[in-house]
C-alpha cells in the first residue's frame, strides 16, 4: 500500500507525536502542531495515537491510494473531496485503490491531519517519523512532500470507524485566549507595561510557522532601566543566552511577541516574558495570519488544572469511539 502526491499543496509534512528527549542537543520536539487533532484522526482510522499522519496547512494535498484503506482528516475546516465528492471532516471513510483525496476550500483554522490506516511508514529517525525541515531530519527526505512522492504505509492494526461530534472537538474562539506563565524575566519589564501586555488585543503577523509565531498590534513594551550585562547585546530585550523552552514568549525589541513552537531553536539571547502553557499550544498552530488573541496570565495550578482537562478531553473521545 502507497500514498501517491499528486499535488503537495502550499506545506504537507510526515508529522507524529515527536521526537523527544533532544532539544538539549538543539533537535527540538517537531512532530504534529495540533497533538489533539493528530491523536484523534489516528483513532478514527484504527492507528496508535502516536502514529505518523500527513500535515498541511492552508491548503490541502491531492493524494492517490494503491490499495483500499481507511482515511480521516481532522484539524482545520478544510473540507476533504473523495474523487471530487465533498466528506465530512473527524469522521473515518473508507478509500479503494485508485481513489483521489483533494481538499475545498479553507473555512477555519490553519492546519489539518490526514491519517491513513496503517500510519505513514517513513524512516524513524531519533525515535520519531516527524519532520524538522530546518534540519533536514526525518519525514520524508526530510523535506516537505512533493509532486511525485510516494509514501509506504504500514499494516492497518485496530479497527477504525466513527465520528467526532462537534462538542468533542477544540477550536480558537473568534478572539483566541491563549493562557501563559509569567516567566522569570518579567522583572525586566514594567509593571504598566505588563498590565498593557494581557489588556491588548494582538493579530498573527504573517511570519508564523512551525518555529514559531509572531504577533503584532499591542503596544510596545517599557523595560526597567539597567545596565547590560557582559555577554549580552545593546538591545534591551537581549540577556546572556538560555535556554528556550516550548510556547515561550520573546519579544525582540520590545515590539512583537513571539511564541516558540514545535521546531523552535533551543536557546538564545532574547528574554522570555513567560510561556504559553502546553493545553493551549495547539489552539496557536490552528491560527491563521490576522487572526486576533488574547494573553491571559494563569497561576501554575490554573496550568495544571488546564492539562488535565486537556487529557480529560481525549479521554471523553477515546470513550466516544470505544477505544
Amino acid at each position: 500500500m502507497a500514498v501517491k502526491v499528486i499535488s503537495p499543496g502550499l506545506s504537507t509534512t510526515v508529522q507524529d507525536l515527536g521526537r523527544p528527549g533532544y532539544y538539549h542537543l538543539g533537535i527540538p520536539l517537531s512532530g504534529g502542531m495540533d497533538r489533539f487533532a493528530l491523536r484523534v484522526a489516528n483513532m478514527l482510522v484504527g492507528n496508535d495515537e502516536g502514529a505518523a499522519v500527513l500535515e498541511a496547512v492552508f491548503t490541502g494535498p491531492e493524494l492517490e491510494f494503491t490499495a483500499p484503506a481507511t482515511v480521516a482528516v481532522t484539524g482545520a475546516d478544510l473540507p476533504p473531496r473523495l474523487n471530487g465528492e465533498e466528506r465530512a471532516g473527524w469522521e473515518a471513510f473508507p478509500v479503494r485503490a485508485g481513489d483521489r483525496l483533494s481538499f475545498g476550500f479553507l473555512k477555519s483554522g490553519a492546519r489539518i491531519c490526514i491519517a491513513v490506516s496503517g500510519g505513514i511508514d517513513v524512516p524513524v529517525k531519533l525515535g520519531s517519523r516527524s519532520t524538522y525541515t530546518l534540519g533536514a531530519l526525518g519525514g520524508h527526505e526530510g523535506r516537505a512532500l512533493m509532486a511525485g512522492d510516494e509514501l509506504a504505509v504500514g499494516a492497518a492494526g485496530g479497527a477504525g470507524g466513527g465520528s467526532v461530534p462537534e462538542a468533542l472537538r477544540r477550536r480558537p474562539g473568534s478572539l483566541a485566549e491563549l493562557r501563559m506563565l509569567p516567566g522569570l524575566y518579567w522583572h525586566r519589564i514594567t509593571a504598566e507595561a505588563g498590565r498593557r501586555f494581557f489588556a491588548d488585543t494582538w493579530k498573527v503577523a504573517p511570519e508564523a510557522d512551525r518555529i514559531g509565531y509572531r504577533f503584532r498590534g499591542g503596544a510596545p513594551l517599557e523595560f526597567v532601566p539597567r545596565e547590560q550585562p557582559f555577554g549580552a547585546g545593546s538591545d534591551p530585550s537581549n540577556i546572556v543566552d538560555a535556554c528556550y523552552p516550548y510556547g515561550s514568549i520573546q519579544v525582540p525589541g520590545g515590539t512583537e511577541p513571539i511564541v516558540l513552537h514545535r521546531d523552535a531553536v533551543s536557546g538564545g539571547g532574547y528574554m522570555m516574558l513567560g510561556c504559553v502553557i502546553s493545553a493551549d499550544m495547539d489552539l496557536i498552530g490552528q491560527l491563521q495570519p490576522h487572526a486576533p488573541a488574547r494573553f491571559v496570565e494563569v497561576t501554575m495550578e490554573q496550568a495544571l488544572a488546564a492539562r488535565h482537562d486537556r487529557r480529560a478531553a481525549l479521554q471523553r473521545v477515546r470513550d466516544h469511539l470505544g477505544k
